[in-house]
This record gives structure tokens, sequence and C-alpha cells, in this order.
């Protein structure tokens, strides 16, 4: 890679990298995912994305049970997994978080410490691109969620026992078409509804 190519390389791929996408769907059909950018990367929007679906919903004085809204052609008793999944670029080989990515996981520890959120445990599942092999994938993914999980523990004072790092390995493409596309090499963070 010339120096030319690197520079606008360094330069614009932050931009594009960090990325927060609400999930819509989770692993069954990580490519329904949708992708918030820019604005729409907000406290509210995480807290939104990560709210299970049956968590009820308190208005005022009244405490009101969402309905079970299943997904057009999603089984009844499957449903979403409530999700958001950070777009983070590592240096090749890498677990290390640059600075934008912390600006991101700055937001979720907001998020995680919303009130609407407080009862809930969180899965950080960190994903790759199958450059390399299964195994190395498999080794990066999960240093990456612990990266990720270290940094909203030791910078947030987030609750560790809150906190599980799971590495997917290359399993889990948000984008199939393009194996190496940057939407791959990312950090999704899950709520267990098996709450603390």
């Amino acid at each position: 890679m010339n120096t030319r190519t690197h520079s606008l390389t360094r330069k614009f791929l932050p931009a594009l990298a960090f990325l927060l996408a609400a999930g819509l769907a989770y692993a069954e059909d990580p490519a329904a995912t949708t992708v918030l950018k820019g604005n729409a990367v907000t406290e509210s929007n995480l807290v939104d994305a990560l709210t299970p679906e049956d968590a009820p919903v308190v208005t005022r004085s009244l405490r009101v049970q969402r309905d079970n809204p299943v997904k057009p052609g999603a089984a009844a008793d499957k449903p979403r997994k409530a999700s958001a999944s950070l777009l983070i670029t590592f240096e090749t080989n890498s677990a290390e978080l640059m600075p934008q990515a912390k600006k991101q996981l700055d937001v979720v520890a907001a998020a995680l410490r919303n009130d609407k959120l407080a009862e809930y445990s969180f899965n950080v599942e960190g994903h790759a691109d199958p450059r390399g092999t299964h195994d190395g994938n498999l080794t990066l993914s999960q240093q990456r969620a612990e990266s990720v999980r270290s940094y909203l523990v030791t910078q947030h004072s987030i609750d560790p026992k809150r906190l599980k790092a799971v590495g997917k390995g290359d399993a889990e493409l948000l984008n199939k078409a393009n194996p190496n596309a940057i939407e791959n090499r990312r950090v999704t963070i899950v709520t267990d509804v098996q709450a603390n």
C-alpha cells in the first residue's frame, strides 16, 4: 500500500467503521439489522435496541405490556433478541480499541446505566470477517469482545457481572455478499433476557 492510499484509508476508514447498528433481528438473520449513522447513534436509540420486546413499558403511573410483535416470516415462538451492533475497525490482528471506538462505547455505557436496562445482563459478542483461519478468527473475535467488555468495566464502572465476552469468529456475517466488508468486523451487544 503506498503512502497516499494508506493516508486516505486512515482518514476515511474511521468515519465508515464506527457505525452503530440496532439489531432488528439477531444471529438467525444478521442481514436484517438496521444501521444507525451519525446523529442516530444516541443513548435513547441504544436503549430502544437493547430493551427486550417483552419488557413492560412504563408511562407515568401506568405499566403497559407490549403486544407480542412478531416480524413477518419469523417464528411466533422466537421473538427477536434485543441487540445493538458496533462496527469497530481494529488494526490487523489487533484487539486494541481505537479512539473513535471508545467514543461509541461511551454512548453504550450511558445506555447500559439507563434505568430501563439496569436489571439486564448482556453478552458482548465479537465478530470477524473470514480472512485468516477459522480458529484464528475465533480467538481474535474473543479478544475483541473482551477488549470492549474491559473498556466498559474499567472506564465506565459497568458491573462486570452484567457483561459476558463471547467470540463468534466469522460464523455470523452481516454482509454475506462481501465477506471482507467492514460490517462483518463488529461487536454486538445482546440483552440476556434471563436478567440479574
